[in-house]
């Protein structure tokens, strides 16, 4: 079998650290504003942003990958077509507060702090749709392109009486080249690899997790759930050969704390934790 060399550096870089959340994750700060240039992915067919589907606060675990995305088996989402076809007001409504939800990513090179590369910066859904409104405006098109592209300011505030800060980007309205070509190039053949910064959980793991969820346990196990003494459907695979496992399973995000905002909770869980 021929070695994957591709692989082998891939797991020095999370070995060394390279990928690791603490160096490539950039995040505004409240109150300050930031200019960045949007670096488009080059393995996305076409699309500049990655969206990432994740389970959010089930038990201790701020954030799961779902893999049914990817097209992989997922139990959580077969408990959540099972409570569907349950039929009744208790079932859609643990399958609603089920439903994954969507973070974006976007490469970014932060103006003043180019010494530090690409690093990759995650919004919701919100800010998603600003910048895909500015990338359908004739007035400014591919702010990506590394030649015609516009810088765009990052803004983040917190308005009198809110809890949380809120993102605004505006588009420079001046086109420029994003930097030098050999700085660019640079820049995009060392964009972060998201996949080795948020890795999928086993079909097994997940499905521990989810159960231990519903029997309100600490520690996972395969007995059939309930909550708030109902029955629930157990999750099962339904034939052994779609239990696949991904290329690589995470380190448990352990923590207790609650949420009222999910960019809050993201934030949280993207700080400082190395996979």
């Amino acid at each position: 079998m021929a070695i994957d060399f591709d692989a082998i550096r891939k797991k020095l870089n999370q070995l060394s650290g390279v990928n690791s959340k603490r160096r490539v994750m950039w995040r505004p700060q409240e109150g300050e504003e930031h200019v960045v240039r949007l670096v488009a992915f080059t393995d996305n067919d076409g699309n500049p942003f990655k969206e990432r589907w994740f389970y959010y606060n089930i038990g201790n675990n701020p954030g799961l990958l779902a893999p049914s995305q990817f097209g992989k088996p997922d139990p959580i989402n077969e408990l959540i077509q099972r409570l569907k076809d349950e039929g009744t007001k208790e079932s859609y409504e643990m399958a609603k507060r089920l439903y994954p939800k969507m973070r974006v990513y976007a490469a970014v090179i932060v103006r003043g702090e180019e010494d530090q590369g690409v690093r990759l910066w995650a919004f919701g859904k919100t800010v998603y749709q600003n910048l895909l409104n500015v990338m359908l405006d004739p007035d400014y098109g591919d702010i990506t392109d590394v030649s015609e592209g516009h810088d765009v300011k990052v803004i983040c505030t917190k308005a009198p009486g809110r809890q949380w800060a809120t993102t605004e980007v505006r588009p420079r309205p001046k086109a420029t080249k994003a930097g030098k070509a050999a700085q660019v190039k640079e820049w995009i053949d060392n964009i972060p690899e998201l996949d080795d910064i948020f890795s999928l959980k086993s079909y097994d793991e997940l499905e521990g997790i989810i159960n231990a969820w519903l029997n309100g346990d600490d520690s996972p196990n395969d007995s059939v759930g309930t909550t708030k003494g109902r029955s629930v459907p157990e999750v099962k695979p339904q034939v052994a050969a779609k239990k696949e496992t991904p290329k690589s399973s995470a380190k448990p995000a352990s923590s207790d704390k609650t949420y009222d905002d999910l960019d809050d909770a993201f934030a949280d869980l993207e700080a400082d934790l190395d996979f």
